[in-house]
Parts: structure tokens; sequence; C-alpha cells
């Protein structure tokens, strides 16, 4: 980072309007983006230099290196691009092994590991998955929240944010699209 600053540790997810990220049947197909909400994602992505995932999360993005047909659009093949250049860390006790390049795999949420990497990282750091952001929302290392919300409401599922927590946000931006959905970008407020 150019200016000096440490790494901010990202909370980035799309989930509907009722705060699910996916439905009752594990389902997410409703929140597929668009061009025009992809084209936003790579914006924000490029100043990401590391993402930080559970299995089930990594699983799917590992396509994104190793299919071929994942980047059908000059969109998605300027995430693929992006996604593939940053370096990634899959938190797994399950996970055999890594299929994919600029990867390593920890068998635990250690918070410590993570606040030294925010202090070393040279880029901003992504987390995705709500299980495994819940566990460094709760060490206090989250410092933004990235949502898109899908104008749906699926009535249950996997929750965005942890339960039984309680967190002040900051509104920093905002953005809606032709499609109807919206990003949010918050600063997670200390006090």
């Amino acid at each position: 980072m150019s200016n000096g600053r440490m790494a901010r540790l990202i909370y980035s997810m799309i989930g509907s309007l009722d705060g699910y990220v996916a439905d009752t049947s594990g389902n997410f197909d409703w929140a597929v983006p668009d061009e025009q909400v992809l084209a936003f994602i790579n914006d924000q992505e490029r100043d990401v230099g590391t993402y930080l995932y559970g299995r089930r999360i990594y699983e799917l993005m590992e396509a994104w290196e190793n299919d071929p047909t994942a980047a059908d659009s000059p969109e998605s093949q300027e995430f693929a691009g992006i996604w593939k250049a940053a370096d990634k860390v899959v938190f797994s006790t399950r996970l055999e092994d890594v299929k994919t390049t600029r990867t390593i795999l920890q068998r635990t949420f250690d918070p410590a590991f993570v606040e030294n990497l925010k202090r070393t990282a040279t880029a901003d750091i992504n987390i995705a998955g709500p299980l495994l952001a819940s566990h460094a929302f709760r060490a206090g290392l989250i410092d933004c929240v990235h949502l898109l919300l899908v104008p749906t409401i699926i009535g249950g599922g996997k929750s965005f944010f942890p339960s039984n927590m309680r967190l002040n946000l900051r509104l920093e931006g905002s953005r809606r699209f032709e499609n109807g959905m919206l990003a949010l970008q918050y600063d997670v407020d200390g006090s």
C-alpha cells in the first residue's frame, strides 16, 4: 500500500434483502451478478491482494482457475485474472489439499495469523463466507463490510452476519444498479 496504512480486512458477500447468502437448500442462483455488477466487483477486487476462504467458498471459487468455462464473458474473464493474481488462504480441517496456485491451507482460523497478515500485506484482504467471517468479526479483525444486496427475499437460509453479535457500521458508499441490486460499503465503527 503506497500510503503506508495497514491492509484492511474486508468482508464481502452477495446477499438477499432479508440478510441471507444462501437459501435453506444452500442455493444462491438468485444472486448471480450481471455484467454491470461484475464490472463493479472487478473495480473493488483490484485492490485485494489476498483472499481468505473456508472450504465451501474456496471450492466454489477455484473454478475461476480450474474451469475454463467459468470465465465466459469479458467481465468474468477480467475477474478470473484478478482472482488468479491474488494470494489465497483456505481455512479447513477437512480439505486434503488446494488445487489453485498462490494458495496455502491453514487447518484452523488463527486471529494472530490474520492480524499479522494485515500488518504485513501490501494490499487489502478479502474474507468471504459467513462462518469464517464470524470468527474474524468476533476477534475484531474486520474493518469494512461490502454487501451487494439482491432485490429478493428468500425467507431463510445462511445468514450474512453472525448471530448474537452487535456491530456498528458507518456507511461509506452506495450504488444502485440497473438490475435493482444495491452495493453498500460500510466501515466497522469501533465505538
